[in-house]
C-alpha cells in the first residue's frame, strides 16, 4: 500500500500543514452552521445513528474530499479528527446537557 498522506510525504512543509489544518477547522465551523443545535451528551456514544456520530462521519468524509480538491492535499485521519473537535469546541451549535460535562458523573 502506497503512502498517500501529504503530512507523511512532506513532513518538513510545516507552513502547508498548518494552513490546511486551520482551513479544515474553519471548514467544519462553516458546515456546522448548516445544522440545528446538536446535544453532545445523552445519546449512547457508540450508537452510529446518534446525530453527533452521523454528523462526524459525514463531515469527515466531506472534509477529506474538500482537501483533495481544494488543496491537492491528503490529510491524515488524525488531522481531520483534531480539526473537527477543535471546531466543535469553538462552535455554538453544540449543546451540553450538563454544566460539568458528562451527565453520568455524580456531582459533589
Amino acid at each position: 500500500m502506497a503512502i498517500r498522506y501529504t503530512l507523511w510525504l512532506y513532513p518538513d512543509n510545516q507552513a502547508l500543514h498548518r494552513s490546511v489544518e486551520a482551513d479544515l477547522e474553519q471548514y467544519f465551523l462553516e458546515r456546522f452552521a448548516d445544522y440545528p443545535h446538536i446535544r453532545l451528551f445523552g445519546a449512547d456514544p457508540y450508537d452510529y445513528d446518534a446525530p453527533f456520530n452521523r454528523l462526524y462521519d459525514v463531515l469527515i468524509a466531506r472534509a477529506a474530499d474538500y482537501c483533495e480538491r481544494h488543496w491537492q492535499y491528503v490529510p491524515t485521519p488524525i488531522q481531520l479528527n483534531k480539526a473537527f473537535f477543535l471546531a466543535v469546541g469553538h462552535s455554538t451549535k453544540f449543546v451540553r446537557d450538563s454544566h460539568h460535562g458528562d451527565p453520568h458523573q455524580s456531582g459533589t
